[in-house]
């Protein structure tokens, strides 16, 4: 078991002797720093997100409707141009016999 656990620790050590920590660390420091920075654009965009669910809540007009007077005015209907009849055909009686 001594032998076994001497190895394993030589092993290690040869392991980490390959790469410092140091550079791991550096490595890491480096990852977290740019998603931090993608976490700060993100909690913008939701900052900006909130103040337009904010200004919708309160319920105030859009820009560009129609004005209060045409949007209750009643809607024009589209009708298809009328064409003139002509006379309907008068039958004669017959005569029976």
């Amino acid at each position: 078991m001594n032998k076994v656990k001497t190895m394993l620790k030589r092993f290690w050590n040869c392991l980490l002797g390959k790469t410092t920590i140091d550079e791991k660390i550096v490595e890491r420091v480096e990852r977290v720093k740019e998603e931090l920075a993608d976490v700060k654009k993100a909690a913008g965009e939701v900052v900006k997100q909130a103040g337009d669910v904010a200004a919708a809540a309160k319920g105030a007009p859009r820009k560009g409707r129609k004005p209060a007077a045409k949007k209750n005015a009643p809607a024009q209907a589209v009708t298809a141009p009328k064409v003139e009849e002509a006379p309907k055909k008068t039958r004669k009686p017959r005569a029976r016999k």
